[in-house]
């Protein structure tokens, strides 16, 4: 998000100081935006706005993740979560053109999925433990971001911290925050509610994602470091390679 990557990248560096997280055995090669949209998400029930829901609809995605989770290293849970945002997506901002791939991008890059640190993604698409970033309080390479949510979200009421799998600030968070699994929480840890969250803030800005300009226009504003944003390409485009390239069950 805005102003945000200053922060996000000083918590990657300290975490991945103390855990090491699953990765690809290699770096993805270059790619350019868009990244390649990867196998299409098949149709699903979509849970109207503001309505509650006894079962997460994101599970309705549970055999196409299976089918690709191990040989993309995405937890299943994730994949479901990033599916489901790009059929929300589709349905509500048909001209945007967002794909779960770029939302798999954002994810390896900012928390490995929900298991940076040595945190494990649970069924449900929430870490435990909960990913909270450092103390936006202006020190060394930091951002300074004095408290907006009297510490709601992070903990912390002096000040902000990138909270969740996709590392929101609070204040970006509020802005485009959305329930997506029906639970009645719109929740930065539930990898459910911030991947639609993300979808809803890069469409919102860039339109069309599917311009290389507008693309990186969205990718940018998310987050202001240019070599953050090609790194996010290159997993999208990875992954989306790699979905196509895998057996057709059934």
């Amino acid at each position: 998000m805005r102003d945000r990557r200053a922060l996000a990248l000083p918590l990657l560096l300290a975490l991945a100081a103390c855990s090491p997280q699953p990765a690809p055995t290699s770096e993805p090669p270059s790619a350019s935006a868009p990244p390649d949209p990867g196998v299409v998400p098949p149709a699903v029930e979509l849970l109207a706005p503001g309505a509650s829901s006894p079962e997460r609809p994101q599970a309705q995605l549970v055999d196409w993740s299976e089918r690709m989770s191990d040989e993309l290293n995405i937890p299943r849970a994730a994949l479901q979560a990033y599916g489901y945002a790009q059929q929300m997506m589709s349905a509500s901002a048909p001209d945007c053109g967002l794909s779960w791939t770029v939302l798999a991008g954002i994810g390896s890059v900012e928390s490995s999925h929900g298991r940076h640190g040595g945190a494990r993604l649970d069924g449900t698409g929430r870490p435990e433990p909960r990913i909270i970033g450092l103390p936006l309080d202006g020190s060394a390479g930091v951002k300074e971001i004095r408290d907006t949510d009297g510490g709601g979200l992070d903990g912390d009421p002096v000040w902000d911290r990138a909270v969740g799998p996709l590392q929101f600030i609070p204040s970006t968070w509020r802005k485009y925050e959305v329930d997506a699994d029906g639970d009645g929480v719109a929740d930065p840890q539930d990898l459910d509610d911030a991947a639609l969250t993300a979808g809803r803030y890069l469409c919102a800005v860039g339109h069309d994602l599917r311009g290389g300009d507008r693309f990186w226009a969205a990718l940018l504003d998310y987050n202001q470091s240019r070599s953050y944003g090609q790194d996010v390409i290159d997993y999208a485009d990875h992954y989306g390679k790699l979905s196509r390239s895998l057996p057709v069950e059934g």
